[in-house]
């Protein structure tokens, strides 16, 4: 179980930090200082290699969550509860994915940087909706136990 808390800290840590920073940091000097080609091409490329981490954080997090609530029997509500929105965000990150993203991608290598922007602030509302879900669920498993 200690491995499985471990994985399970660990990849809410990598994702949800990783939306802090791009939210929070990263995504208003980008704004600020870059011009649209080099700020479509910026977060392409950022995206290719933190996607590549949220993949595998999701994956730790549903196969650890699911092990980790099977040797807890009946789960207790707010256990639950972290289980519904985090399915909900891996649902959403999915068509971030699979949707505003590949077309960022397409925008990008065909400089089209209209569509480019358009992509882009899908993405930008997506993640900001799962940066607040993703704090949600760490208030949820901080503070549930708590909360009866």
């Amino acid at each position: 179980m200690i491995v499985a808390k471990f994985l399970h800290v660990m990849s809410v840590v990598i994702w949800v930090g990783g939306m802090f920073f791009a939210y929070v940091a990263l995504r208003p000097v980008a704004a600020e200082r870059l011009e649209p080609p080099q700020r479509l091409n910026l977060w392409e490329g950022v995206f290719s290699r933190f996607f590549t981490w949220v993949w595998l954080a999701v994956a730790l997090l549903l196969g650890s969550g699911l092990y980790m609530m099977a040797q807890l029997g009946k789960p207790p509500v707010y256990v639950m509860m972290m289980f519904g929105l985090g399915t909900l965000m891996m649902l959403l990150y999915a068509h971030v994915f699979f949707a505003p993203y590949q077309r960022l991608k397409r925008a990008v290598a065909a400089q089209d940087w209209p569509a480019g922007g358009v992509a882009l602030a899908q993405i930008r509302k997506a993640v900001g909706i799962n940066l607040l879900l993703g704090l949600l669920t760490v208030t949820v498993a901080t503070l549930g136990v708590y909360l009866g």
